[in-house]
């Protein structure tokens, strides 16, 4: 349930406009619903400032929207993340007023407007096209988050000088997740070039010695520049929860 929701729910117990009875029947299954083969945590939403998350991978299209509709039902957004296209048809059908964002792979189901957060906007930079996946992974993430986002794509160091025309939104981002595969060199240049918190988020895209992502995480870990931190292979949803949670605002 939206801490919001919660909040304005006990104004009106304090104020006599629901029930003590009432209110308890809302909040008796507050802290998560068992579906049998989920457990839904509905209290993840105080906990964290952010409602439970389904990742959507494995999961079969009837046991996403069993857990979708259980967390649109206590009055929270919803976001599903890597989604197979005939998993997307069958949600959407069971949610008309969702949207969903086919490149990120992603779902997201608001019957709210989702509240703006945050100081700043968040850079997302991808190195090139094929990174686009995972970039538009952290964007979706960011949207559900409440965070204003910047995108700047295809700036990878064999063109850098594309990076260096766009370097104003270095300093005007409150973080930067910084998107890379092949040798994953992207965010020690960016890392070098801000004193922004940068992310950075190796890909699976490569040749073969890019060995699905390993490359270009080993890099980013032994990154020169100061500060770079980094998210596992692929993860553009991790980053975008640190980068969240770096600007609280």
């Amino acid at each position: 349930m939206d801490p919001q929701k919660i909040r304005a729910l006990l104004e009106s117990v304090r104020g006599g406009g629901v029930a003590v009875e009432e209110a308890l029947a809302q909040l008796r299954d507050l802290p998560f619903t068992d579906l049998g083969y989920a457990m839904v945590d509905h209290h993840r939403a105080l906990r964290q400032g952010a409602p439970e998350v389904i990742f959507g991978e494995r999961k079969t299209a009837a046991q996403i929207v069993g857990i979708a509709k259980a967390i649109v039902d206590h009055g929270s957004a919803c976001l599903i993340t890597r989604v197979e296209p005939d998993k997307a048809l069958t949600i959407v059908d069971a949610f008309p007023d969702a949207r969903h964002a086919p490149i990120a792979r992603s779902i997201t189901i608001a019957r709210a407007p989702i509240a703006k957060r945050g100081t700043a906007p968040v850079a997302v930079i991808a190195a090139g096209t094929s990174d686009l996946p995972v970039g538009e992974e952290a964007c979706e993430t960011l949207a559900e988050l409440g965070r204003d986002v910047i995108r700047l794509y295809d700036v990878g160091v064999s063109g850098i000088h594309r990076l260096l025309m766009k370097r104003e939104v270095l300093s005007t981002a409150g973080a930067l997740i910084v998107v890379a595969g092949m040798e994953g060199a992207l965010p020690s240049v960016v890392g070098g070039m801000t004193d922004r918190p940068v992310i950075g988020v190796p890909t699976s895209v490569g040749y073969g010695a890019a060995f699905g992502g390993l490359t270009a995480l080993a890099a980013m870990l032994t990154s020169c520049a100061s500060g770079v931190t980094v998210v596992n292979i692929d993860n553009g949803f991790g980053a975008a929860f640190a980068a969240a949670r770096m600007d609280r605002g």
